[in-house]
């Protein structure tokens, strides 16, 4: 299956805090989207592996993608090296997207940036054509494919987006999909331990942010993105 856009997270629940509305909104204009998770996040404080795999099952049927997939990389501790690099080559050259979106170049948790280089230097590397890879489920060699675009989504820091994306129409779809993580964000009736992003706080975050990042651009609501290269229009018209 070739996909219009692949999108990366280190843990599940990066992708839809990250670009959950963009999604959404991408694939209610018939773009075939897909979602790779790096790990399990078996690492955090609240839930389980098992529980996050089913959240994570119930947030991408509501944002609707085609795929998702989970790498099983170790959480905390996968490293940008040749091992995951070709391991996510296998995958950007079996989908073959026009545009992958990935985490945060810099962020609070070590595996934003980490995963961040990683996708990056993959999408790099997978253009070349003398690394050959082939996946299990498919015989023979495996053609190069190079992304056209990498955007990098804003997580938890305030970084300076180069691109913002209108999500205005998507914001309930974005937070519905967040919110499939019962076990990670705010739940008055939980026992378990307090974490950074199972506030109160935290919760309504979703909302403002979208609306500040709307806010630049006379939107609503609206996600950030770092780019990699310059952004390439026809027209100065074409830009809003």
């Amino acid at each position: 299956m070739k996909l219009d856009i692949l999108a990366f997270g280190a843990h599940p629940d990066d992708v839809e805090l990250g670009c959950g509305g963009t999604i959404a909104k991408e694939i209610s204009k018939g773009k075939i989207v897909g979602i790779i998770d790096l790990t399990r996040g078996e690492l955090g404080t609240r839930g389980t592996p098992e529980s996050r795999d089913a959240e994570a099952t119930e947030a991408a049927k509501i944002l609707g993608v085609a795929i998702r997939q989970n790498m099983e990389f170790a959480d905390g501790f996968f490293v940008n090296d040749k091992y995951h690099q070709i391991e996510l080559i296998k995958m950007i050259r079996k989908y073959r997207p026009e545009i992958v979106l990935c985490n945060a170049v810099t962020d609070r948790h070590i595996d934003h940036g980490k995963g961040s280089s990683l996708v990056s230097d993959a999408c790099f590397l997978s253009g070349l054509l003398k690394i050959d890879t082939k996946t299990e489920d498919e015989d023979g060699w495996q053609e190069p494919w190079r992304p056209k675009h990498v955007y990098h989504y804003i997580q938890w820091k305030n970084l300076e987006p180069d691109v913002v994306v209108d999500i205005s129409e998507f914001i309930q779809s974005k937070i519905q999909a967040v919110l499939a993580y019962k076990t990670q964000f705010y739940n008055p009736d939980s026992n378990g331990p307090e974490t950074p992003i199972s506030s109160k706080n935290f919760e309504e975050s979703i909302a403002y942010r979208a609306r500040d990042l709307g806010r630049l651009i006379g939107s609503e609501y609206g996600e950030g993105f770092t780019a990699e290269r310059y952004i390439a229009v026809d027209s100065l018209f074409n830009l809003k």
